[in-house]
């Protein structure tokens, strides 16, 4: 699957939490014999991707289908149990701190909090020079300055407010500045995990295009964090939908939006509100999304599918590739019982 435009490749990734705490949690009984139990959350189960040069790849789904994990175990923040992460074919994931810094110039994340990504106790001036000085020892004062001033200009926030503090800026211009620190590197590749959740309707778009611009003249490549799909849609080269740590479906942002395959995706495109339409169309999915905790055998969506059948609750469905480029992971759609 690798190719020369590929920029990042994320290769069967599982990434899994133990949460069984200390001894006497994990203690049972089971026929009166003492025995300790182990409970482990499946974040990420097998997810492979490919993040191609100058792309913005969306990853979308409900909270807690492990799309936040996965960017974290991109950037090297969680290691993953087993897979591999390679950058422009290099791997990375199993890298010591000292092996990854030369990629960590390359490689920055905006996170979804920008006051609780952003020191308190550092001016602006302080989080912008900070990574320039470590990352480059040799560098000028008078250089800093200058790229300190150009990066504040770009995002939008005036250089005169360098000496504030984040508790001094609304949340639009944290964000703002969140985005300062992660293009003060000026990087290849931005992890922005759900950058506008936070923020007021009216400052949303204002980031986005500030993106989306930032995307252009510096040829960035994203991978994008979302749970909003009108932002996925305005924003997005192609679109990943998970569920529950599983990659569903992976397709072209406008072949996802006008053909959805995985049902799913057809479930989660009906719950867009459009004004004008009847809310008629909207499928309501049956039963309760399962616990990571204890994953269902076959395919994890089963419970709440209509097509579900014998071989969705035993087989697991292999992520396929469709004429279109389209890659669904469902047996329903393999065997044609789907209409598009």
């Amino acid at each position: 699957m690798n190719t020369k435009n590929t920029l990042v490749s994320i290769n069967n990734i599982v990434k899994h939490f133990d949460i069984s705490g200390g001894m006497l949690d994990q203690l049972q009984f089971k026929n009166f014999k003492p025995q300790l139990k182990k409970t482990t959350v499946k974040a990420v189960n097998n997810v492979s991707l490919e993040i191609r040069k100058g792309e913005t790849l969306s990853v979308v789904g409900e909270s807690g289908c492990g799309k936040s994990t996965l960017a974290r175990v991109v950037m090297g923040l969680y290691p993953p149990n087993s897979g591999k992460i390679l950058y422009n074919g290099a791997r990375i994931d199993n890298l010591t701190h000292k092996q990854m810094l030369p990629f960590r110039k390359k490689m920055q994340m905006i996170f979804q909090d920008p006051y609780a990504s952003l020191n308190p106790r550092k001016t602006v001036q302080q989080t912008l020079e900070e990574p320039l000085r470590f990352h480059n020892p040799k560098i000028s004062n008078k250089d800093i300055q200058k790229k300190v001033e150009r990066v504040m200009e770009q995002v939008g926030v005036d250089p005169l407010w360098i000496k504030r503090y984040p508790h001094e800026f609304s949340g639009g211009q944290r964000q703002r500045i969140s985005i300062a620190r992660g293009l003060i590197l000026d990087p290849e590749f931005i992890v922005a995990d759900e950058p506008v959740s936070a923020l007021d309707v009216s400052i949303q778009a204002q980031i986005l295009n500030l993106l989306m611009k930032a995307g252009r003249e510096r040829q960035l490549t994203y991978l994008f964090i979302t749970h909003d799909l009108s932002v996925v849609r305005h924003i997005s080269t192609r679109v990943a939908v998970m569920y529950l740590g599983t990659l569903c479906e992976l397709a072209k942002a406008r072949d996802l939006f006008d053909t959805p395959q995985h049902p799913y995706t057809k479930a989660l495109l009906s719950a867009i509100p459009v004004v004008g339409e009847n809310q008629a169309k909207h499928i309501k999915l049956k039963g309760e999304v399962p616990t990571p905790v204890n994953l269902p055998a076959g395919c994890v969506f089963h419970a709440r599918c209509v097509y579900a059948d014998d071989r969705c609750t035993n087989q697991v469905p292999e992520l396929r590739t469709l004429d279109n480029g389209t890659c669904v992971a469902c047996h329903a759609v393999e065997e044609n019982q789907i209409s598009v």
